[in-house]
């Protein structure tokens, strides 16, 4: 089954259905050539392990709280931020990145795709 994804001018729930946020769940909300937004929920203590991507992101985290870590090519240290709901963060493409929920939380990420 194909995922079914927002089309131009359609709202998006970014919490699931009214009084069900808990219920929300990881999921693409729509994606073009040039771009993707994502919604993901990571709940106290998941990971997202270690990956990069060729674009640009952006994380905002919507509810919660996350660790958020950058390995930048040719440096051994890792860098890590925090991030509360209402903060946001932007990040090269190319870097090398994780997430863990520290709290319950919901980020929306936004890839900027290469075609």
């Amino acid at each position: 089954m194909a995922i079914q994804h927002a089309t131009s001018g359609q709202p998006i729930a970014l919490f699931g259905a009214p009084g069900q946020a808990a219920s929300a769940q990881t999921t693409a909300l729509f994606k073009t050539d040039h771009l993707e937004v994502i919604r993901l929920v990571l709940p106290k203590g998941k990971a997202f392990p270690p990956h990069k991507v060729a674009g640009d992101i952006t994380v905002q985290c919507l509810a919660g709280r996350i660790a958020f870590t950058m390995e930048e090519d040719g440096r051994d240290e890792v860098q890590r931020q925090e991030l509360s709901a209402g903060e946001m963060l932007y990040l090269a493409g190319g870097v090398r990145h994780g997430l863990v929920g520290l709290d319950d939380a919901t980020v929306l990420v936004t890839i900027v795709l290469h075609t």
